[in-house]
């Protein structure tokens, strides 16, 4: 009997560990979930705040159909936030509801023994049958062992009894988390479905949005066409500006009578900078306080004209009025420079690395100035026709482009 007890206290207390460690992991999911969810619900606020400035002029903009899709592809990822929610909570639910039937199976047979225990101690309850029992031992070690065993068995009877009583309160415990989970769960449920009640007016405004604009668009392709030119030129000026400076390492090496590099070659101070940008990948701040991306870097489709690709050499990101440029990283300023009609571009080095804004209508820094981490570096162009604020953030390693996203922290 003494064993059994034993192996049943063992067995509680790893199911109790296992148990808290799972809580723990479940805990640290919905914590990581609902921070996710807030962090998309910011951002949805966000996009309605540019909306509303793209809908002031009352013009139809290829502006305001980016945003709704960026809205819409965020509130699809808030409902799959909230599905995944929910899909923790069912399996908390259903743990919990296979614990409370172990804790009634434990809890029942707990009750058993113990009533099998008090009925035998009643039948074996005269002292003096005890004593006699003790007595007639064959000797003292027999009759110690037997002393002993009554003690043992009136000890087993007490924490049978507590843990009876500590079955019960676990049992009445879990009983209360699963009302808890079961609330939440119908909580989390009629949020899914108000936000896909808003999803689907969002993709509706999206089509009367997308149908009007059709009817623009040759002005479209005039408008790409110009972008297209405007990039072309942007980087014929960043491949200049690097070349420049090879151009200035090699004259330098002439002087020293040393080998022409055939790359850029940094001091050690740049290329420590180098590292530390490198080292800093997916942790940099964004080129603005708050904007969102509504061009992705690469070769895409355009979001209205089949047929047609567009090339992003960075990204675009869209930002409420008034707001200035900063730079990302610590750097020096390499060129700064201006595309007729589209404003004015700042090149910063980070040893190895270039980041390129542009879109730019006043600047703050020239070249040589050394720049700080968030520095703020210039105004953005204000585009009064489609009522947007547009900043181009480009990423270089010595003459290969790179994609910005993979170097800004996820939220900004």
């Amino acid at each position: 009997m003494m064993k059994k007890s034993s192996l049943f206290i063992f067995i509680a207390i790893c199911v109790s560990i296992f148990l808290s460690s799972s809580f723990s992991f479940a805990q640290k999911t919905k914590k990581e979930l609902e921070n996710k969810k807030k962090q998309l619900q910011k951002e949805i606020e966000y996009t309605n705040q540019l909306l509303d400035e793209t809908k002031k002029n009352k013009k139809l903009s290829l502006n305001q159909l980016v945003t709704l899709n960026k809205k819409i592809s965020v509130r699809e990822e808030l409902i799959a936030t909230i599905n995944n929610e929910v899909a923790t909570l069912n399996r908390q639910i259903n743990e919990n509801n296979n614990y409370i039937k172990g804790l009634q199976n434990d809890l029942s047979r707990l009750k058993a023994e113990y009533a099998k225990m008090v009925y035998n101690a009643y039948k074996n309850q005269d002292a003096y049958s005890r004593l006699m029992f003790i007595f007639a031992a064959k000797d003292f070690e027999q009759a110690f062992s037997r002393l002993k065993y009554f003690q043992q068995y009136s000890e087993y009877r007490h924490k049978q009894a507590e843990m009876i009583l500590a079955t019960n309160k676990n049992l009445k415990q879990k009983v209360l988390d699963l009302e808890v989970r079961k609330t939440d769960k119908r909580i989390l449920l009629g949020s899914q479905e108000k936000e896909k009640e808003s999803l689907t007016a969002e993709k509706g405004e999206k089509e009367q949005v997308f149908t009007k604009l059709q009817e623009q668009e040759q002005n479209l392709k005039k408008d790409l066409d110009k972008k297209k030119k405007d990039a072309e030129k942007l980087q014929l000026a960043i491949q200049r500006a690097i070349e420049k400076e090879l151009e200035k390492a090699q004259k330098e090496a002439e002087t020293d009578n040393k080998p022409k590099p055939l790359k850029l070659v940094l001091t050690p101070e740049a290329q420590e900078l180098s590292n530390s940008f490198e080292k800093n990948k997916g942790k940099l701040p964004w080129p603005v306080a708050k904007g969102i991306v509504s061009e992705r870097f690469g070769v895409h489709p355009h979001p209205l004209m089949p047929g047609i690709d567009v090339n992003n050499n960075g990204v675009d990101i869209t930002t409420s009025n008034g707001t200035l440029a900063r730079a990302i990283f610590d750097g020096e300023v390499t060129a700064v420079g201006s595309i007729p009609s589209s404003g004015q571009f700042i090149i910063i080095r980070h040893g190895e690395f270039l980041t390129i804004y542009s879109n730019l209508k006043d600047v703050y820094v020239k070249v040589k100035d050394k720049v700080k981490t968030k520095q703020n570096i210039a105004s953005i162009i204000v585009d009064e026709d489609d009522s947007k604020t547009l900043l181009n953030l480009q990423v270089w390693k010595g003459k290969t482009k790179l994609d910005p996203e993979e170097w800004l922290y996820e939220n900004n």
